[in-house]
C-alpha cells in the first residue's frame, strides 16, 4: 500500500521533471565565434523570446577554436547546439557530410532567395554553386573594404602636391591603379607615415582574402566551379599580373608587416600609420569610436576599386544553418522564419549586425546610419568567395603558403607561385574525384 505522502511527493517530482523538460524544449542554442556581432545577436534574440517564449542562447568560442570545436561536435553527431553560424567555406562539408539540414524547400517557400542580396545567397547559402540547393540563411554579411585617412586626403597641400605629381585629383580611388598611386604618394617612412596596410598573415585565410580581391579584379578566377579545372583559369596573364600588383602594394606597408591580419590593419589606422587599410567591414565599428580611434573624425571608408577585369571583393561573413543532429529543428525553423522578416533585419542592422536583406541594404536609414554602410551596400553586390568544397582547408593551405612565399618572402616569380597553386589544387581535385 502506497502512503498518500509518497504519492504527493511523487506527483511533485513528476511535475518538476515534466516542467523542466518543457522549459528545455522551449529553448534554442546558437553557436558562433566570439566577436561583437555575436553580442549583437544575443541582444536581438531577446525580441524573439519576448514574442514566442522561446529562450535563445548564443554560445561563443574564440575564432582560433571555432572551426575545430564545431567539427569535433559534428563528428560526434552531438546536439549541443541547434544552429551554427558557420563560415561560408563550411558549406561543402556541412552539406555533403550530413551536418546541415537541407533548407532548399523552406528557403524558396519563404522567399529567402529573393529577399537577400543575390551574391550573399550564393556565398552563404548555396552548395554546390549554381545548384539552387540551400543550406544556410545569410546572417552576417561581410567582405573586404577600406578605411582611409580622410583628413590626409582632404588636406589642401596634399591635394595640390598629388595633383602636380599624378595629374588627377586626390580622392577615393576608383581603380586599383589609383590606389597604388595614393599608397606611393603617402608612403613616407621618414615621417612614420606609410601608404597602405594589406593582409599578409600566413595563418588560416588572411593573405588569400587579400590576394583574391585583385585576382578577381584582373579577370582571373580560382578555377572553373563546374569542371574544377584550375590551370588556365587562375594562372592566366591577368592572375599573374594581379599577384605582381599585390606584391607592389606590399612595398608601401609599415615595417614588419609580413604577417598581419585584421587586428594589425585596424591598428594601422588607430595608430596613425597608414593612409589606407584593407579590412573586413565587421571590424570598422571600432574605427568610428573616438575612445578606440583618436583619428575617428578623420577616418573615412570606401569599397574596393575596379580592376581591368571588373570590381570584386573577397567574401567574409557567415550563414545560419540548422544542425542535423539537433532535436529542436522545428524551433530552429521557427527562429529562422522570424529572423528573415524585414523588421527583424532592420533591427539587426540597427544593433550593428551586417544584414544581407536587399531592401534594408538599400534603405536610406541603413545607408546613412554609419560612415561605412554605403560602401558595405556596394560591396554586398560584388562579393566572390573561396572554394566552399569539403577539402577547402587543403586548398587554402596551398594558396596561403605559395602566396605568402612570393609576396612577403620574395621567393620565385608570380607565375611560379600561380602555377604551383594551380597544379597542386588540380592534384587535390583529382584525388577527390572532382577533376577527371
Amino acid at each position: 500500500m502506497v502512503k498518500k505522502g509518497s504519492v504527493f511527493i511523487f506527483a511533485i517530482v513528476f511535475f518538476l521533471a515534466v516542467s523542466g523538460a518543457a522549459i528545455a524544449a522551449d529553448s534554442l542554442s546558437i553557436f558562433w565565434a566570439e566577436w561583437d556581432p555575436a553580442t549583437y545577436l544575443q541582444e536581438l534574440v531577446l525580441d524573439f523570446e519576448q514574442e514566442t517564449g522561446v529562450k535563445v542562447t548564443v554560445e561563443t568560442t574564440p575564432w582560433g577554436d571555432f572551426q575545430t570545436k564545431t567539427f569535433r561536435e559534428f563528428a560526434a553527431k552531438g546536439d549541443s547546439w541547434d544552429i551554427v553560424v558557420g563560415d561560408s567555406q563550411w558549406l561543402g562539408a556541412g552539406a555533403t557530410q550530413g551536418h546541415y539540414v537541407d533548407l532548399t524547400d523552406w528557403f524558396i517557400k519563404n522567399g529567402v532567395d529573393k529577399s537577400m542580396a543575390p551574391a550573399t545567397v550564393v556565398g552563404y547559402a548555396e552548395y554546390p554553386k549554381g545548384s539552387k540547393k540551400y543550406w544556410a540563411v545569410p546572417l552576417e554579411g561581410d567582405a573586404n573594404g577600406w578605411a582611409y585617412r580622410k583628413d590626409w586626403f582632404e588636406d589642401a597641400k596634399e591635394m595640390a602636391a598629388f595633383k602636380k605629381k599624378y595629374g588627377y585629383d586626390l580622392a577615393v580611388p576608383k581603380t586599383w591603379g589609383q590606389l597604388k598611386d595614393m599608397a606611393e604618394f603617402f608612403h613616407r617612412p621618414s615621417e612614420n607615415r606609410y601608404g597602405v596596410a594589406i593582409y599578409t598573415q600566413k595563418d588560416y585565410d588572411a593573405i588569400t582574402m587579400g590576394v583574391q580581391n585583385v585576382v578577381f579584379a584582373w579577370g582571373a578566377d580560382l578555377g572553373d566551379p563546374n569542371t574544377y579545372r584550375v590551370n588556365g583559369v587562375l594562372n592566366t596573364q591577368g592572375g599573374i599580373k594581379a599577384l605582381e600588383f599585390y606584391k607592389e602594394l606590399y612595398q608601401f606597408t609599415p615595417p614588419d608587416w609580413g604577417n598581419v591580419f585584421f587586428q594589425g590593419n585596424n591598428q594601422a589606422i588607430t595608430e596613425g600609420l597608414a593612409a589606407m587599410s584593407m579590412n573586413y567591414f565587421a571590424f570598422f565599428p571600432a574605427l568610428i569610436n573616438p575612445s578606440v580611434n583618436k583619428y575617428a573624425k578623420g577616418t573615412g571608408f570606401f569599397a574596393n576599386p575596379s580592376g581591368p577585369g571588373g570590381r570584386y571583393a573577397s567574401l567574409g561573413g557567415q550563414g545560419a544553418s540548422i544542425i542535423s543532429y539537433s532535436k529542436k529543428q522545428d524551433l530552429a525553423y521557427k527562429f529562422l522564419e522570424w529572423f528573415i522578416r524585414d523588421d527583424v533585419q532592420q533591427k539587426w542592422a540597427a544593433l550593428g549586425g551586417y544584414t544581407c536583406n536587399a531592401n534594408v541594404l538599400k534603405s536610406k536609414a541603413f545607408l546613412e546610419d554609419t560612415p561605412y554602410n554605403q560602401a558595405f551596400y556596394e560591396t554586398m553586390f560584388m562579393v566572390k568567395d573561396f572554394w566552399a568544397v569539403p577539402e577547402y582547408a587543403e586548398l587554402l593551405e596551398v594558396g596561403q603558403r605559395n602566396w605568402h612565399q612570393y609576396v612577403v618572402g620574395g621567393r620565385g616569380t608570380a607565375k611560379q607561385a600561380m602555377d604551383s597553386i594551380a597544379n597542386d589544387w588540380e592534384k587535390i581535385f583529382r584525388k577527390k574525384g572532382r577533376l577527371k
